[in-house]
């Protein structure tokens, strides 16, 4: 193997054990080889223990492989990340679907077994959300929900509506990857971080303690704020990682909006200002606008039941 991969799987806390072991048989090797030279009589001995040697360090190489594949393959795909969802237009009744939204994705992931946990929320007075986050880590989650960002349409009468007339309005949905090396660096002097009291249930901690925080990144005007964490200093690490999540997906957005092949294959899209998606009550009715596609029985889907949505998505790709 060669003295570069070999320094690259030492430095990953994942191989590193196994490049223990791999300089280990290595030494083995050197022994059988520098005994062969010095007694002939030991060469057939000498011949079958270094196939051996060859075989363990042929499995050792192919696990140091595997590992730093799958760590690519998650870099690419994290098992972690952050939905925001965000009132559009129309008012009370977009907070209202927002939250609906918001719960439909909480839902989902519990049945897939992932952990989801509310970082942040900001309600309406009908106590629809205005805006809300939350982290969500487990197996597959960015591959299967990355398609998910964009404008939500939904199209009903209100039930503060009299008149029964159908409204439209909308709400957006964003899912930020949370990756362990983050391409964007934020520098420190760019940053405001303001500390204020965690409102909700928490008990003293959260009535005494300055333990919610925003961070504003002043050149680009983004801001974050966390609750969710017990210490200040855990949510301002959890803000901070989500901020940069924001400016590495708005370097995404800026180079696909410079290439106008890939803002034609809508189904890669993931530009939030698009409307991607409609769900219209009266004609019990979804349609992706992007896959062209429908489906009916929106009570179920927003109780969490949206895996058919999202296979359809990797059946495209498949095609692609």
């Amino acid at each position: 193997m060669h003295e570069d991969s070999l320094k690259d799987y030492r430095e990953n806390r994942k191989t590193a054990f196994l490049v223990e072991q791999f300089e280990r048989v290595r030494e083995e090797e050197v022994k059988m080889l520098d005994l062969m030279s010095k007694d002939p009589s030991m060469k057939n001995l000498a011949e079958e223990e270094l196939q051996s040697i060859k075989k363990q360090q042929e499995e050792l190489v192919r696990e140091m492989e595997r590992i730093a594949k799958a760590d690519v393959e998650e870099e690419r795909f994290p098992n972690e990340v952050v939905l925001e969802v965000r009132a559009g237009a129309g008012g009370e009744e977009a907070a209202l679907f927002a939250e609906e939204l918001f719960l439909m994705y909480k839902r989902y992931a519990e049945m897939e077994g992932w952990s989801p946990r509310v970082l942040s929320e900001s309600k309406s007075a009908l106590h629809g959300y205005k805006e809300a986050s939350m982290e969500i880590k487990g197996k597959d989650i960015f591959r299967k929900l990355r398609h998910e960002t964009g404008v939500h349409r939904v199209q009903r009468i209100p039930q503060t509506e009299k008149s029964g007339r159908i409204h439209t309005s909308t709400a957006s949905i964003v899912i930020l990857p949370i990756r362990k090396k983050q391409k964007v660096k934020i520098n420190p002097a760019d940053i405001d971080i303001e500390f204020s009291r965690s409102g909700g249930a928490g008990g003293q901690n959260v009535n005494k303690v300055e333990t919610a925080v925003r961070v504003i990144h002043r050149p680009t005007g983004i801001d974050v704020r966390c609750t969710s964490e017990r210490s200040q200093k855990q949510n301002r690490e959890k803000a901070l990682a989500i901020l940069e999540a924001k400016l590495e997906q708005a370097e995404a957005e800026k180079e696909m909006s410079r290439t106008t092949e890939a803002r034609r294959e809508q189904v890669k899209t993931a530009d939030r200002s698009e409307k991607i998606r409609t769900y219209n009550f009266p004609q019990d009715r979804i349609t992706d606008h992007r896959l062209k596609k429908s489906w009916s029985n929106i009570s179920r889907v927003l109780e969490g039941d949206i895996s058919t949505i999202l296979t359809s998505f990797e059946e495209a790709e498949t095609r692609n």
